[in-house]
């Protein structure tokens, strides 16, 4: 049954307290202009939960407790726009420069996907390692793939996509990594047991603590940091820093640059970064 809400009408001190929590939670900075993305997110969350006004919702969230609902909270406004092969430039680069040099030293290889969303950025790398590296299960190769958000880390767990979500994966590496679930229209597939093997899924908040030491070969992180602020982008890099190995390489968005930020990442190309001396 439908709730009426006359009164879920979000005020400006209200989406400033909201927020106020979601900056402290999780880093991300939702200034003027988002009430209305605000707004229609969690008006949905209060008809699920029988409330009427979004001062019942924050009594909510402000309580004790309220740790899974402040996750739902933080889920719900998140952006978790993702595809196969996003930004195809970065993996040819990973092709063509990074893996080759790679090969010949030790067979190991440690990637980490931060921000991962649903899954296809993971999932992506572990097709180029494969088809790069012939003898890949006689490597030591890991890709630890996080997110913040449980509800996305369950659909990458999944690994389950309709045929729009698979249009930018090569019909040869369609048929050779996934396997047809669902043949009635929309197709779906599912990544086949080897790549999914070669990917560990966890929850984590780029805010909190990091239990992976590292170093990592190369961080991904992309079409993240644009939703945080100066100073926690300035924090995250100095982060990403300290877990990459020298000579390790630093991927972001191209709608990203480090050009306002102090670091010591040397730039190889667009949105592209190496740890070096």
């Amino acid at each position: 049954m439908n709730i009426n809400l006359p009164s879920a009408e979000l005020s400006k001190k209200q989406f400033e307290k909201i927020s106020q929590l979601i900056y402290q939670l999780c880093g991300i900075k939702l200034g003027p202009g988002k009430e209305g993305l605000v707004k229609s997110r969690l008006v949905k969350r209060l008809r699920t939960l029988g409330m009427r006004s979004f001062d019942q919702y924050l009594s909510l969230i402000e309580s004790e407790g309220a740790g899974q609902e402040l996750a739902a909270m933080v889920d719900l406004l998140t952006t978790n726009k993702t595809s196969f092969f996003r930004e195809r430039q970065h993996f040819d680069y990973l092709s063509q420069q990074i893996l080759p040099s790679l090969t010949a030293g030790p067979r190991r290889i440690r990637i980490w996907s931060a921000g991962c969303s649903s899954g296809q950025e993971p999932y992506s790398l572990a097709i180029v390692l494969r088809e790069q590296i012939q003898d890949i299960d006689c490597w030591d190769a890991r890709i630890l793939a996080t997110d913040i958000s449980a509800r996305m880390l369950a659909r990458a767990r999944e690994a389950i996509y309709e045929e729009e979500a698979v249009r930018d994966v090569a019909p040869a590496l369609l048929q050779k990594y996934f396997v047809c679930v669902r043949s009635r229209h929309p197709r779906a597939y599912r990544v086949n047991d080897d790549l999914r093997a070669m990917v560990k899924l966890a929850q984590l908040n780029l805010m909190g603590e990091w239990p992976m030491k590292g170093p990592f070969d190369l961080i991904f992180c992309r079409n993240v940091m644009i939703y945080f602020d100066k100073p926690t982008q300035q924090a995250l890099i100095d982060r990403f820093w300290q877990l990459l190995a020298w000579g390790g390489h630093l991927f972001v968005g191209h709608s990203e640059s480090l050009v306002a930020s102090a670091h010591r990442f040397h730039y190889v190309q667009p949105a592209v970064y190496r740890k070096q001396d």
